[in-house]
């Protein structure tokens, strides 16, 4: 790995830094959460539009700008350090790679060149606020002893999102998703949900376009506003899977066997979907290790400058020792969260050997990188917060904005120590799983 930045990459951070340190202070942040859609819309354009964030890691084929992981980290630290609140995690990390990796060619043709050109939003509606999971960042994806994959996603009876196929209509989806991140204005819906109901379960990707019939979309109040959370209520919804449709074999058969020819062929499909999540999980681990070390570096700084200004007993409080170790502390959990965040990227940028044990690498680095982040962001938000003193306990300073986004990344996307159990896992740490333990898991699953 070459640590050093090439010098198109430092211009990338330039610029990005630059553009936010004029147009998205505080007050900005403060301002554009409180809209209708929860960023500042003429920022996102010109992030999106002029500077091509939505599509910086887009194949050139589709209007991207064809840059890897770590142009996309780069770019997600300094979002991370102004805290801006904008549709780029739901997009350009979760959303766009999907369909990339997992998309049909009319899909991509039709859905990519609007992304990378900023004309249209993307959000990944996971049910029962299992994204973690179904990322592969802190569980297996669940395999029961019936060939059931993806149990994060629901029942198929009760619970989540459930699929039918009618061979004259094809799919329609009932059911409701919370913690939908940007899911109130994101202009298609990747929705996942269950097909051939409870013992046969599949769980697949839908596509949804943000203004399909029966759909609801409502914004929730969230923790940290500057990650808007929205409900999906889907009512009798028609869409299409994202990537080959499994309910082809079944057009021409008779009502009554068409559900049941869709969901045999679900079984490929499934399997697609599950390891096209966890190889986002790799990705978006990183870039999200990389945005929380802009939280926490951007914590970081203005409490260094406050500890500096501050007098108490007639010197400045950053002159104490115990302030100047508490500090010393959380810059060596900064400086340590950055270097794994982005050895992190860098390793999901080379291509799996046979047996994908660079996959499993990647996926490892990628996890340990977020956790290692979400705990420089916490300790970095909790001394801003003691710090400042008592104006620091007041809800409303801005020490706040950082403590609410290390809170609420941690129940998204954690906890910590599932994450690093996973990685574990992944890394093979503790040795393979005796075969009757496995068995045993199987059996709890069904």
């Amino acid at each position: 790995m070459d640590a050093a930045f090439t010098e198109e990459q430092d211009q990338i951070r330039r610029t990005v830094r630059e553009l936010l340190r004029e147009r998205c202070d505080t007050d900005a942040v403060k301002a554009a959460v409180r809209t209708a859609p929860g960023h500042d819309t003429a920022l996102w354009r010109l992030l999106a539009r002029q500077l091509g964030l939505s599509g910086l890691a887009l194949p050139e084929e589709y209007g991207g700008a064809g840059c890897g992981a770590v142009e996309q980290a780069l770019v997600c630290e300094e979002v991370g350090r102004a805290l801006l609140p904008s549709p780029l995690l739901a997009t350009a990390v979760l959303g766009a790679p999907l369909i990339a990796r997992l998309g049909a060619g009319a899909q991509r043709t039709a859905l990519l060149p609007g992304i990378a050109a900023g004309e249209l939003t993307a959000a990944l509606a996971v049910p029962g606020g299992a994204l973690p999971e179904a990322l592969g960042l802190t569980g297996a994806p669940a395999e029961t002893a019936g060939g059931a994959r993806n149990g994060w996603a629901g029942g198929g009876r009760a619970g989540g999102v459930q699929a039918r196929h009618d061979a004259g209509t094809g799919w329609r989806l009932y059911g409701q998703v919370d913690q939908v991140l940007d899911g109130h204005s994101a202009g298609v819906l990747l929705v996942a949900a269950r097909t051939g109901g409870y013992t046969r379960g599949r769980t697949l990707l839908f596509v949804v376009p943000g203004d399909a019939a029966g759909l609801t979309r409502t914004r929730l109040t969230a923790l940290d506003e500057t990650r808007p959370q929205a409900r999906i209520e889907l009512r009798n919804v028609v869409a299409e899977p994202l990537g080959e449709d499994p309910g082809r074999a079944a057009a021409g058969t008779a009502n009554g066997d068409a559900n049941g020819a869709a969901n045999g062929d679900a079984d490929g499909a499934a399997a697609r979907v599950a390891d096209g999540l966890v190889h986002l999980g790799a990705t978006a681990a990183a870039h999200l290790a990389a945005e929380a070390v802009g939280v926490a570096d951007a914590a970081l700084t203005r409490t260094v400058a406050y500890v500096r200004e501050r007098e108490q007993f007639g010197r400045p409080v950053g002159s104490f020792q115990a302030v100047k170790h508490r500090l010393a502390d959380v810059y060596v959990k900064v400086q340590a969260a950055r270097s794994a965040a982005y050895y992190a990227a860098w390793a999901t940028g080379g291509t799996a050997d046979p047996d994908g044990r660079e996959d499993r690498e990647a996926a490892v680095a990628g996890g340990l990188a977020l956790a290692q982040a979400l705990e420089a962001q916490r300790a970095a938000a909790a001394e801003a917060v003691q710090l400042h003193g008592g104006l620091g306990f007041t809800w409303e300073h801005d020490a706040h904005l950082a403590f609410k986004r290390a809170a609420s990344d941690e129940l998204l996307f954690g906890p910590v120590h599932r994450l690093r159990a996973r990685a574990a896992e992944r890394g093979g740490l503790f040795g393979a799983r005796p075969a009757a333990v496995a068995a045993q898991a199987a059996a709890v699953a069904v």
